[in-house]
């Protein structure tokens, strides 16, 4: 091989080196891509919030509602998800069983009930 050959190749080699390694910064950094971890947990922090939101209407449809938010309201806040597993709003329709952090999803959700 001839050494003006030898030199294309090299620099060929490292310019595609240089080039995947900036697109792949570009990509990640201002692109938008995301690996599997990044989507499995955004994915699982959406569905954990439309939960929380279920629960929230759920406790929201009892006819007493208000007596229950007041009620909910006099509790310390750790004690404010338990509150919410006892009432069983945080099982969510065809589930026997609720997630495990629906209940504290919910109970920030219903706070946001009492400071408006």
């Amino acid at each position: 091989m001839k050494p003006e050959n030898a030199a294309k190749i090299k620099y060929g080699v490292w310019g595609l080196i240089c080039g995947g390694i900036i697109s792949m910064i570009i990509g990640f950094g201002w692109g938008g891509w995301t690996t599997a971890a990044t989507s499995q947990k955004m994915t699982e922090e959406a569905v954990l919030a439309s939960q929380a939101a279920i629960c929230v209407a759920q406790f929201i449809k009892e006819p007493n509602y208000k007596e229950k938010l007041k009620e909910f309201g006099e509790l310390d806040s750790w004690k404010r998800s338990e509150f919410i597993e006892k009432g069983g709003w945080d099982i969510m329709p065809g589930q026997e069983k609720a997630g495990i952090y629906v209940s504290q999803a919910c109970a920030d959700g219903c706070t946001q009930l009492i400071k408006e």
